[in-house]
């Protein structure tokens, strides 16, 4: 075998030097997709091409909530032969078989029945996905977040050039001349609108600056709102750290986002002004509440001046020695009674002093001395005087003091009597 032939193709295991050609991986590739068998496939068609005299027609399938899609291929017939108008954007189901096609190296579903998703399908699977949601606890008040009285930046996710996005800047505009916008422009429906506008649900909630997001979409029917009613982009929203408003449709339409935003508004121009503040409203209401203010106010001064003239007319503050003078006149009338009461006293005990003073003197010494009476000591000498008490204490010759009523005479006793 020359260099120029090519290498048989090897069943082992492939190793650095004794690697697989292409068309083995491709083989194997073929194989292990064969091996899958038919499947149901469920997306929404993107694409159409069936030119007419082909045998093939060839469409493109996409996942609705992500950035994915498959070449799908099917016989004309089976797209002309369908109950309901296949166009791009139908949501279908298929029934098919993955071939893998060596020379090109791509995947395609070979389809032989496609079957489209009616609205009451469609219905019945949001109403299902409601309920799945609603048992997770993705709808509880609770987890509400409260949007700022002024936000600074307001994130606005809408179709480029569409009515909601005149509106909501309008009328915010109108509200509050200085509010700010971060506007992403987003397909708002069809198969690619989901996944953009994830991307751009991501990059305002990272965004510090942007302080509320509005979802807003006009009117449309069920297919055309369909993108938010994606659970992918409602456990989006519950995920964001920034307050999300969903403003999709009109008062009847209620998507899924409706149910998980922070705030549900009516139509766009609802949610402009709830997130917005009206600058003349609030203006009369800084008016009205500086006028109640003044008004408190001056009530209040005008209660607590009558109040102070109510104590000033009192007597104690009228007046405030007049309290002082009743009580120095009730002082000086009990200085009075005390003096009476006191010169009383006096007197009653003088009286008492004079007459024990008489008592005493009647009945003292002296008294008794100047009725004839006296006493007679015998003197000692060195020593005091003695009273004598018997005869038999003087001897003759004794010397001996004798008090009278006027004085004392000394003498000397001459003898007894007997």
């Amino acid at each position: 075998m020359t260099s120029a032939q090519p290498r048989a193709a090897s069943t082992g295991p492939s190793t650095a030097e004794q690697p697989w050609p292409v068309r083995t991986v491709s083989a194997k590739v073929a194989q292990w997709i064969d091996r899958l068998g038919s499947v149901w496939v469920e997306g929404q068609i993107t694409q159409i091409n069936a030119r007419p005299g082909t045998r093939t027609a060839f469409l493109v399938l996409r996942d609705p909530s992500v950035d994915m899609s498959l070449s799908v291929t099917c016989s004309p017939q089976l797209l002309q032969s369908s109950p309901v108008p296949l166009t791009e954007g139908s949501r279908v189901v298929m029934f098919g078989k993955l071939s893998f096609y060596t020379g090109r190296g791509s995947v395609s579903l070979r389809v032989t029945e496609i079957r489209a998703i009616g609205i009451g399908e469609l219905l019945a699977r949001i109403e299902r996905l409601r309920a799945l949601l609603a048992a997770e606890g993705l709808f509880d008040p609770r987890l509400k977040r409260p949007l700022p009285f002024l936000p600074g930046t307001i994130g606005l996710i809408t179709g480029r050039a569409s009515a909601a996005e005149h509106d909501v800047l309008s009328v915010a505009q109108r509200r509050w001349p200085a509010v700010r916008f971060e506007v992403r422009n987003t397909p708002v429906q069809g198969a690619t609108a989901v996944p953009q506008i994830l991307d751009a649900l991501k990059e305002l909630d990272a965004d510090p600056h942007v302080d509320v997001i509005i979802l807003a979409r006009g009117g449309g029917s069920v297919e055309d709102l369909l993108p938010f009613s994606d659970e992918t982009l409602c456990r989006a929203i519950v995920a964001c750290r920034t307050p999300v408003v969903s403003a999709i449709g009109h008062e009847p339409d209620s998507p899924l986002s409706d149910h998980v935003a922070d705030l549900r508004a009516a139509t766009p121009t609802d949610a402009a002004k709830r997130v917005v503040p009206d600058a003349v409203a609030e203006q009369a209401l800084v008016g009205e509440l500086r006028s109640r203010s003044a008004a408190a106010l001056r009530n209040w001064v005008q209660r607590e001046s009558h109040l102070i003239s109510q104590l000033r007319s009192r007597p104690v503050l009228a007046d405030p020695l007049r309290a002082l003078d009743d009580r120095s006149d009730e002082i000086e009338r009990l200085r009075e009674a005390g003096r009476r009461d006191i010169s009383r006293a006096i007197a009653a005990e003088s009286t008492t002093i004079e007459h024990l003073r008489a008592r005493l003197t009647t009945l003292g010494p002296a008294a008794t001395l100047a009725r004839g009476y006296s006493v007679v000591q015998r003197i000692v000498p060195d020593g005091d005087p003695e009273v004598l008490r018997s005869v038999d204490d003087a001897p003759p010759g004794t010397q001996i003091r004798v008090r009278v009523a006027d004085g004392a005479i000394r003498a000397a006793v001459m003898g007894k009597d007997k």
